[in-house]
């Protein structure tokens, strides 16, 4: 990838010291100054990512909220290392070696391999499936899916199929899960029943979790943390602390007390949103409880 100086200049967020006795230093930073990508049209560059810079902590949960197409997708791909053409870095100060992390990733389509069953989808990113066959057994049950385990993946139902993604990405006991709009197309009930599956799995394992959204109430429920991102080319345009303990999830009332504030936080940000050619974000009625 390239790099340049003057990104050490750039912005974060949430930095920490590395020093004995001080604060854990961050799992991830991410500095990318540009991402381009071609105009097939014109054959000219198109600016995706623009000086997009924050670090994430161990085990935090993040929410990249931002409008559709504004290139939160296209982020996750560069922190996985799917797409190293760009301007800037992406360092690993909380490894031990330097490198990234072992990753699980929930894309936006459950992407399971149809002539292979489930329970066949899981154990093929797994290093040895036998060894670890009954902590899969285990996670299966959590999930609701042990009685489909060996059924075709694409004689799953799609709340089945999402829910069999979440697990093969758990299975590989990630270190950063990142999730793109992995509850997207489902009805309420499902979706709100895979996003409390969701909490549950990260209360267990502890991932630092990167969670693209467009849904300020599902942020708000999930994250410890929100960033927005700007309509294309997207950048940081603020950052907040949801400020509810992980345990205290599952009440509605205070999930609905910060919703609420945060609501006006929202539309000043995207206050221009509506009347741009993108889609604006949306304040929350996609995953209001119901």
């Amino acid at each position: 990838m390239d790099c340049c100086n003057h990104l050490n200049a750039l912005p974060t967020a949430g930095d920490a010291e590395g020093a004995p006795g001080g604060p854990r230093p961050p799992l991830a930073d991410v500095r990318v100054a540009r991402k381009v990508y071609p105009d097939p049209a014109t054959g000219r560059e198109r600016l995706i990512l623009d000086r997009v810079a924050f670090t994430v902590g161990p085990a935090e949960f993040v929410a990249l909220v931002g409008p559709s197409g504004c290139g939160k997708s296209t982020l996750l791909h560069l922190i996985a290392g799917l797409d190293q053409t760009f301007t800037g870095f992406i360092r690993w100060p909380g490894t031990p070696d330097g490198r990234r992390p072992r990753l699980g990733y929930c894309f936006q389509n459950p992407r399971l391999l149809p002539w292979l069953s489930l329970r066949g989808n899981i154990d093929l990113v797994l290093d040895d499936p036998a060894a670890r066959a009954a902590a899969v057994d285990a996670l299966l049950t959590t999930m609701g899916l042990a009685a489909v385990a060996h059924f075709p993946a694409n004689r799953l139902s799609v709340g089945m199929q999402r829910r069999a993604a979440l697990a093969r990405a758990f299975a590989v006991q990630p270190r950063l899960l990142l999730m793109d709009e992995p509850f997207v197309s489902l009805d309420a009930p499902t979706a709100g029943q895979l996003r409390g599956l969701l909490l549950d799995l990260c209360e267990r394992q502890r991932p630092t979790v990167i969670f693209v959204t467009h849904d300020l109430y599902e942020a708000t429920l999930l994250a410890d943390r929100l960033l927005f991102l700007s309509a294309s080319p997207a950048r940081v345009i603020g950052t907040v602390e949801v400020g509810i303990a992980r345990d205290r999830r599952r009440r509605e009332a205070l999930v609905d007390a910060r919703y609420a504030e945060l609501k006006a936080l929202f539309r000043a940000l995207y206050q221009d949103a509506a009347d741009g050619p993108e889609q604006p974000v949306t304040d929350g009625t996609d995953a209001r409880p119901v």
